[in-house]
């Protein structure tokens, strides 16, 4: 939620009041119902990042969203939901080809003087952590708060070509990420320890990273064939 100071006049007195700025494209919907935020057959609902022009790095197929894997700029064929969510529970489950990267963002603000969601947005992380060509340090394999939190040694990921169940739960900072009914992160946004790593690590030239308490859910192009489905949330 954004705040800002009204100054409200009476009687020739002044007063600050507290108001509440919520983003016009926050879902009406009851909390706690499942939604759907893919609706199997086109890419209503989603956009690319920034633009709102032809979306060509993706296709719908068998009821699936495909990352075909663009060859442009990083970050320039992601695409995210036309709505905002504040505290969620997002639901879904994909599946990688050999050596491919994606992932997920969540809480993505977008504006001009952003070139990349990574620049606001957390990342679960969805990769192939075997076959991926670049050695990868634990923070960046699946399931990881991409660059900040590693997942738990418990974690069991499907073999490559197979689906596996994924979920996020955002609450007033409190974030777990699950995979394959496991939860493999939980950790606390914006205390001491977070902040800690995201000034002393990959994000510290970022100082947007992860601030925001209201965004976009985000689905990643990193030139990798990526398949998405079942794609639900729920407001908490």
């Amino acid at each position: 939620m954004i705040k800002f100071l009204v100054l409200v006049s009476l009687i020739g007195i002044t007063f600050c009041v507290h108001a509440d700025v919520v983003p016009n494209d926050l879902p009406n919907k009851p909390k706690g119902v499942w939604y759907s935020i893919f609706d199997g057959k086109s890419l209503n609902g989603w956009h690319l990042f920034n633009n709102t022009g032809e979306i060509k790095t993706w296709k719908v197929e068998d009821g699936s969203l495909v990352c075909l894997g663009g060859k442009g700029p990083s970050g320039s064929g992601d695409i995210f939901t036309d709505q905002s969510f504040a505290d969620f529970e997002l639901r879904w489950e994909w599946k990688v080809n050999k050596g491919s990267n994606s992932g997920i963002f969540y809480q993505v603000i977008e504006d001009p003087k952003y070139k990349r969601a990574i620049e606001t947005a957390p990342e679960y992380q969805i990769i192939d952590d075997i076959n991926y060509p670049a050695k990868l340090e634990d923070s960046q394999k699946t399931g990881a708060n991409y660059g900040m939190y590693s997942p738990a040694q418990s974690k069991q990921l499907k073999p490559i070509g197979e689906w596996n169940t994924s979920r996020i739960v955002f609450k007033k900072g409190k974030v777990e990420h699950w995979l394959n009914e496991i939860r493999i992160v939980n950790f606390k946004a914006w205390n001491k320890d977070w902040t800690k790593r995201k000034t002393e690590g990959k994000w510290k030239d970022y100082p947007d990273y992860g601030m925001s308490k209201v965004g976009r859910i985000g689905l990643q192009d990193h030139g990798n064939k990526a398949y998405f489905k079942n794609i639900e949330i729920r407001e908490l």
